[in-house]
């Protein structure tokens, strides 16, 4: 994402917790920082994109220590809603502006630039981001006010999981039937079942390909945010609470590292009463 910024012709200054991933960043022109408070201190927009709710407030307090006035904050991670809101709220309250804007598409989304990005916040803040946004987004719009765009990621997970689930279950279950699995995916895939992940992870099913993508992890975090979410408008959101439980099984194997779509095996490997 800051490599498309940075081929756009944009000034950027980037900073990673793993160094390493910045380096590539600087040989591509981008001027690589020691540390968070001097992104802060150079620039007017900051887009952050970590992993928990506590990850966006530890990088906060860091940028807040030199950041100037009106300085807009973009936080591109999936976090609990509530915490959006507390943290753009703070930030409102220095004087500064947040706008949380978690993404969808994962990592190929994002090196091809065909990201999708909910944006939660003030009208005019969505607007200032819309040109650095486009240029790693298929589409970007704005779903709300503050916490609105992390509500909307919760409503994508959700979609996600069943999504997950019906190709896992459908490839474990022709496998099982002794169904060449290469032609069901195409037939299946092809019809009213079809889906994203039917195109993209029953690839890696095919191929016994494991590797990330969205890795359990992670899926098993977000929905965490989206449980808690769900609790708070007293949403029932039984299918996601299903794949949760099976991923935790995965994870359980030792394939919390693993692509989600790795649900395959575990399901295969489960008889009819379980």
């Amino acid at each position: 994402m800051a490599g498309h910024l940075v081929g756009a012709g944009h000034d950027v200054v980037v900073w990673n917790r793993t160094e390493a991933k910045s380096k590539l960043l600087g040989e591509k022109g981008a001027e690589v920082a020691a540390d968070l408070s001097f992104v802060g201190e150079q620039c007017d927009i900051i887009f952050i994109c970590v992993n928990r709710s506590e990850d966006v407030r530890e990088c906060v307090a860091e940028l807040v220590k030199m950041a100037e006035p009106g300085t807009l904050f973009v936080d591109h991670s999936t976090i609990a809603p509530e915490a959006s809101i507390a943290v753009g709220t703070d930030l409102q309250n220095q004087g500064l502006r947040f706008i949380d804007a978690p993404i969808t598409g994962g990592s190929m989304g994002a090196q091809k630039g065909q990201l999708t990005i909910f944006c939660g916040g003030e009208e005019k803040d969505v607007a200032d981001a819309m040109p650095y946004l486009q240029t790693y987004a298929k589409r970007a719009e704005r779903v709300g006010g503050l916490g609105s765009g992390q509500m909307m990621k919760m409503v994508n997970q959700i979609a996600v999981g069943g999504a997950l689930l019906a190709l896992c279950e459908s490839l474990a279950f022709a496998k099982k039937a002794g169904l060449d699995l290469a032609q069901t995916r195409d037939l299946v895939g092809g019809g009213a079942a079809g889906s994203w992940a039917f195109e993209n992870y029953g690839l890696k099913i095919l191929s016994a390909d494991w590797t990330p993508g969205f890795s359990v992890k992670n899926q098993l975090k977000d929905f965490g945010y989206c449980a808690d979410a769900a609790k708070s408008i007293d949403a029932a959101i039984p299918g996601t609470m299903l794949v949760d439980h099976l991923l935790k099984h995965a994870e359980a194997d030792g394939k919390s590292e693993f692509t989600t779509a790795v649900l395959y095996e575990t399901i295969l490997a489960m008889g009819a009463t379980e």
